[in-house]
C-alpha cells in the first residue's frame, strides 16, 4: 500500500489522505484495487505480482489513449513492486448501470443507448488501435491459436464438466474439440481480441463509456469480443437486443473494414459457444475448486444462454459429444439447485398480427401458448377506432360488452393459471403466450393487456408483455409492470 501512495505524491504533489480498498473490483484476477484520494485528486492503484500482465497492461494502455480511445490514463508506475496507479472512472459499471435500470427483459432506453455507444467503439480497438499494437508484450500468447483455444476448451472440461460431476465420453469429446478448433480458426484472425470484453469491464462516467481489462489481449477473430459481451452471463441480455446490438456492430464495423457479413455470421456463434465454454471453466476453477460460491451464482445464466443455443442455432460442423455434454448440464441436479431460490416464474406475453411472424421463443424451452383472436368482433373495422389500440379506453369498452370476447378471455385465463400453478410447483423459470389477430393492434393488445393485469395478482411472478406490431408503429411497447 505504501507503494501506491509513493505513486500518488509524485504525480500529484500531494499526499494521499485517504486509501479505500475497493473489494467489489477483486473479481477472479487477485489484483489489489484501491482507490486514493488526497488534494482534491482521485486515483486508482493497483498492486499485482504477475509483472508480464502488468506491461501488457500498461503498453496496450498508453497505446491507445494515442489513438483517442477511452481508457484510463496512466499516471505512474513500479513495475519492479507490481504497482501502477491510473485515473478514477468512478464506480459505476455497464452491469449495474443495467442491473438498476431493467425489468424482466424490459431494459431502459438509456442502457440500450449505452450498449449501442460500447459497440460502436469496439471496432477502434479491434481494427484501428489493432494494426500498429505491439503485439510482443502479449500475455499468455500473442495470439488466440490453437494453444489458446485448447487452454480454454480443456479449463470447461476439467474444470466444470470434471467438477460438477457431468458425464462425458473424454475422447469423443476431444474429437469435438478438434473439429471446433478447425472451424475457429478458420475465421479471420489479424485483429486486436480484447479477450474479456464483458460487461463489468466498461465503465460510464458522465455517460460515456470507458474500457478497462484489456490486459489478457491478443491477435485473433472479431467474432470473439461482441459474442462475450452479448452472451455475458448474468448480463442476461434478451435475444432480441442482442440481435439489434449485433446489426449496429456489423454496421460500424463495415466502415472500418470490407465486411462480409455472411462471413462473418458463418463463425459467430462457434464464438459465442467457445467464449461461454471458457466463463463456465473459469466459474468452475472459482467456484468449485477453490470454494467461492459467488461465482457459481452464474452458472444459471450460462446454462440459459446454451439452451437458446441449442434451440435456434445450427453450427456447420457436428459436435455430438459437446452437446450430450451440454444436455446432461441442462439436467444435472447439481447444476439446477444453483438456480437462486429466489427466482420465481416469469410469463412473457405477446401480442402479434397473423399476417407477420409469430413471435419465437426466446427462452429456448419451445411450448406456450398461443391464441387466435381473429373469430372476435374486430373493433378495427369500424372507423372510429381505427388509430387506437387495444389499450385505449374507448376500445377496452367495446370489447368488454362482447360476450365472446369475455367468454374468451376466461378459457385463457383459466388455461394459463392451470400452467403457471404447474410450472411455479416443479420450478420453471419461464412460460410463453401469444395473443394474434389480423391487425396485431386491437383484440390482440387487449387480451395480453387484460390477461397480464389477471396475472399481477399472482405472488413471486414476473409479467412481461410486449406487443410487437405496436413497437413497429412506434406505439406504446413493452409494459413492463
Amino acid at each position: 500500500m505504501e507503494i501506491l501512495k509513493r505513486l500518488f505524491a509524485q504525480h500529484f504533489r500531494v499526499p494521499a489522505e485517504q486509501a479505500q480498498p475497493l473489494q467489489g473490483q477483486l473479481g477472479g484476477s487477485g489484483r489489489v484495487i484501491v482507490r486514493l484520494t488526497g488534494g482534491g485528486h482521485s486515483a486508482i492503484g493497483i498492486l499485482y505480482s504477475v509483472r508480464e500482465e502488468n506491461v501488457a497492461f500498461l503498453e496496450f494502455s498508453r497505446h491507445f489513449r494515442r489513438h483517442g480511445l477511452p481508457v484510463p490514463e496512466i499516471y505512474a508506475d513500479d513495475l519492479g513492486q507490481g504497482a501502477y496507479l491510473e485515473e478514477d472512472l468512478g464506480d459505476t459499471t455497464l452491469f449495474e448501470f443495467l442491473s438498476g435500470h431493467r425489468s424482466g427483459d424490459t431494459i431502459a432506453p438509456e442502457v440500450v443507448a449505452a450498449y449501442r455507444n460500447v459497440v460502436a467503439v469496439l471496432p477502434r480497438f479491434q481494427v484501428e488501435a489493432g494494426r500498429d499494437l505491439n503485439y510482443k508484450v502479449c500475455y499468455p500468447r500473442s495470439s488466440f491459436d490453437r494453444q489458446s483455444i485448447a487452454w480454454d476448451l480443456n479449463y470447461f472440461k476439467y474444470y466444470f464438466l470434471r467438477l460438477a460431476g457431468i458425464p462425458f465420453n473424454e475422447q469423443a469429446l476431444e474429437l469435438d474439440f478438434g473439429r471446433l478448433t478447425k472451424l475457429l480458426l478458420a475465421a479471420p484472425h489479424d485483429y486486436f481480441l480484447y479477450r474479456d470484453f464483458q460487461s463489468r469491464n466498461i465503465m460510464l462516467r458522465d455517460g460515456r463509456p470507458w474500457f478497462l481489462d484489456y490486459q489478457g489481449g491478443r491477435k485473433g477473430a472479431l467474432q470473439y469480443d461482441i459474442a462475450s459481451l452479448l452472451f455475458d452471463g448474468k448480463a442476461d441480455l434478451p435475444p432480441p437486443l442482442r440481435q439489434q446490438l449485433l446489426d449496429h456492430y456489423l454496421d460500424c464495423l463495415a466502415g472500418f473494414i470490407d465486411l462480409n457479413r455472411e462471413v462473418f455470421m458463418e463463425y459467430y456463434y462457434a464464438y459465442v459457444y467457445v467464449r461461454i465454454l471458457q466463463a463456465l471453466g473459469a466459474y468452475g476453477f472459482r467456484g468449485f475448486y477453490e470454494r467461492k460460491p459467488h461465482f457459481l451464482q452464474s452458472v444459471p445464466y450460462a446454462l440459459k444462454n446454451l439452451r437458446w443455443l441449442a434451440a435456434n442455432v445450427r453450427l456447420p460442423i457436428a459436435l455430438p459429444a459437446l452437446l450430450d455434454a451440454l444436455e446432461n448440464m441442462q439436467a444435472s441436479p447439481k447444476l439446477l439447485s444453483l438456480a437462486p431460490a429466489r427466482a420465481g416464474l416469469t410469463v412473457r406475453i405477446f401480442s402479434f398480427s397473423f399476417h407477420r411472424q409469430m413471435p419465437a421463443d426466446e427462452e429456448g424451452h419451445g411450448g406456450g401458448f398461443v391464441f387466435d383472436a381473429r373469430s372476435l368482433p374486430n373493433p378495427g373495422r369500424e372507423e372510429r377506432f381505427r388509430k387506437m389500440t387495444g389499450k385505449d379506453p374507448a376500445v377496452i369498452e367495446f370489447l368488454e360488452r362482447q360476450d365472446s370476447a369475455r367468454q374468451f378471455l376466461s378459457h385463457a385465463q383459466s388455461l394459463v393459471d392451470e400452467s403457471v400453478a404447474a410450472y411455479q410447483r416443479r420450478g420453471f423459470s419461464s412460460l410463453m403466450v401469444s395473443f394474434g389477430c389480423t391487425g396485431g393492434q386491437h383484440r390482440s393488445v387487449y387480451l395480453a393487456e387484460q390477461l397480464a393485469r389477471h396475472l399481477r395478482a399472482t405472488s413471486n411472478l414476473e409479467v412481461v408483455v410486449r406487443h410487437t406490431e405496436l413497437e413497429k408503429l412506434g406505439l406504446t411497447g413493452d409494459s413492463p409492470e
